[in-house]
């Protein structure tokens, strides 16, 4: 509501929304989450690796890679105007470049924010019960993925 933009920094959260990690990466022996890196804190593994199997669908159905779906996702949400990618190669650089031809569906993007969607915490929940009608347009924006 004051035509300002969001600039994301990490949007892929240091690989982890790549599609290089999965669920059994913890078993092998394999990259820096393997090895002990915790950063970003992940509160909810189980959750993120439901995000990275839609994501890795999602890609599958378009023929891209999840990289290019998780920051084509991010790039097409509200507000938000760049991405500052963490690439490490040359081939990464490119992956993420073609994100920005990806052009997601509504049942897709869906698909992407119902399985990313956190709880709603205080006070949220509690205007979403006795406040609707007085929200801000800022209030309304946190609140609209949550109540309709």
């Amino acid at each position: 509501d004051q035509g300002l933009g969001a600039l994301i920094w990490s949007p892929l959260a240091g690989g982890l929304l790549s599609g290089k990690y999965t669920r059994d990466m913890q078993t092998r022996n394999e990259g820096r989450f393997a090895a002990g890196w915790t950063e970003p804190p992940i509160r909810d593994f189980d959750r993120l690796w439901n995000i990275v199997d839609v994501l890795k669908a999602i890609a599958a159905e378009k023929q891209v890679t999840p990289a290019q779906v998780a920051l084509a996702w991010v790039l097409g949400r509200a507000s938000v105007t760049s991405l500052v990618i963490g690439a490490r190669n040359l081939d990464q650089v490119k992956d993420n470049i073609r994100a920005a031809s990806v052009t997601l569906t509504e049942k897709e993007r869906e698909r992407l924010n119902e399985v990313s969607r956190l709880p709603m915490l205080y006070p949220y929940w509690h205007q979403a019960a006795l406040a609707k009608n007085r929200l801000s347009p800022a209030d309304r924006i946190l609140l609209d993925e949550h109540i309709g």
